[in-house]
């Protein structure tokens, strides 16, 4: 087995997205989560079968929030509560989950090791200075403004480890 770390492009990403929201998604190119952004933001590990750190992917309170509720086919209105309590909201927080789970399948590429969601870190809980590390770092990284029709808009940072 060879190590073919890919990062999946914008397309995939979308194309995610809207298949598992079942609404139209808008994916463009983004700045990455700032430091600041992080201690509110989703933030899901992914690691190897030795549980080492694979990639780590952030999203922005905005983003979960908005994401969490279509998800969920909550009205916009219970996004809109949860950004400006500056938290995410327990069954928002579950659909959120669940994303970032189905999102491990754009990570798994025949030929590379097997990737897996290793934990998620929601607004407010510590995020380990490793993972932090790989979110912020330069290098193999995509970062996109994703908007969800008819919620909202929100940064979504992925960072491979190097």
């Amino acid at each position: 087995m060879s190590d073919v770390s890919v990062l999946p492009g914008s397309l995939a990403v979308r194309n995610l997205f809207e298949d598992l929201l079942g609404r139209e998604v808008t994916v463009s190119p983004g700045d990455p989560l700032s430091a600041d952004e992080i201690k509110t933001a989703t933030v899901a590990i992914f690691t190897d079968a030795g549980q080492k750190i694979y990639a780590v992917m952030g999203m922005q309170l905005s983003l979960a929030a908005n994401a969490g509720a279509a998800l969920g086919l909550l009205p916009a209105g219970a996004a809109e509560d949860s950004i400006d309590e500056k938290q995410l909201f327990p069954n928002l927080a579950e659909n959120v989950f669940e994303l970032c789970n189905i999102f491990t399948s754009l990570l798994n590429k025949e030929g590379s090791p097997h990737v897996k969601l290793y934990q998620v870190i929601y607004p407010g809980m510590e995020l380990p200075g490793d993972a932090r590390a790989v979110l912020l770092a330069l290098g193999r990284r995509l970062d996109l403004m994703v908007e969800v029709n008819r919620y909202g808009k929100g940064k979504l940072s992925l960072s491979l480890a190097p």
